[in-house]
């Protein structure tokens, strides 16, 4: 799978755990920064996966903060991203299975290393489910065009 990953500066640590982690399993990893612990803008990370995703260049994307949930907010900004801030195992299999989520953003300072792991993997695996989902689906993309 070719998976895009970015993080700001309280993410980059566990991006780049995370990023290693995907290598090993095989993925192609488009790591869009940054690549430091300077304060850097979360949304220009957020924007640089999400259109990653959405032009074809990368199938998942990965956003890493603090909390998750400034990158999930930035990157719903981005028209066909679904983005999903993810805390536990249930919400990496739903948010695929019924959301068709394109985006996980995680929080460094909310899940340690192994746990990513575990929910990253989920949320890979997981297919969408279709069916009932794909109408609500499209009610959602509608909105991209009718904001």
């Amino acid at each position: 799978m070719r998976i895009a990953i970015g993080a700001d500066h309280a993410g980059v640590a566990l991006k780049d755990q995370l990023k290693q982690w995907l290598i090993e399993r095989g993925d192609t990893v488009d790591d869009a920064g940054t690549h430091s612990t300077e304060s850097v803008d979360y949304p220009d990370f957020a924007a640089a996966v999400s259109h990653r995703v959405v032009d074809g260049r990368a199938d998942r994307g990965v956003l890493v903060c603090g909390t998750g949930l400034g990158m999930a907010i930035a990157a719903n900004k981005v028209v066909g991203i679904r983005a999903v801030p993810i805390v536990d195992e249930a919400s990496a299999r739903l948010a695929r299975e019924h959301n068709n989520a394109n985006v996980i953003a995680l929080g460094a300072r909310l899940t340690a290393f192994e746990e990513a792991c575990e929910l990253l993997r989920i949320f890979l695996v997981t297919e969408y489910q279709g069916g009932r989902h794909q109408r609500r689906i499209d009610k959602i993309s509608a909105l991209d065009t009718h904001s």
